[in-house]
């Protein structure tokens, strides 16, 4: 199977969140070939959600929430994470409905 570069994955995740009217934007840009992709949605209502990509028990990539509560402690897990590796992608996204697309065929590549 063929890997899709970090930076690929990315820009098309946003370019699906586009599409479907959601806000998005890259807050931290890791290594383009290889960084590890943690998404993080705003509410808008001070709460948050960060997921990053992880595999199940038959080795499918799936997202896994790493992080949940008040915007500002998911901010600093994030934070502690990009402490720890400088590579990370992160991605914000913005939805009062909470959405991520995530769920979506095709996002867990």
């Amino acid at each position: 199977m063929v890997r899709l570069t970090s930076e690929f994955w990315v820009q098309a995740y946003l370019t699906r969140l586009r599409l479907n009217e959601i806000p998005a934007f890259v807050t931290a840009k890791g290594d383009a070939n290889a960084g590890s992709i943690m998404v993080k949605l705003n509410t808008l209502d001070g709460r948050a959600r960060a997921f990053q990509r992880s595999y199940d028990a038959k080795g499918n990539r799936i997202w896994v929430t790493l992080a949940e509560g008040p915007d500002a402690e998911v901010e600093a897990s994030l934070a502690r994470q990009r402490g720890f590796d400088r590579d990370i992608w992160i991605v914000e996204v913005e939805d009062r409905n909470g959405r991520h697309l995530l769920d979506e065929p095709g996002l867990s590549e």
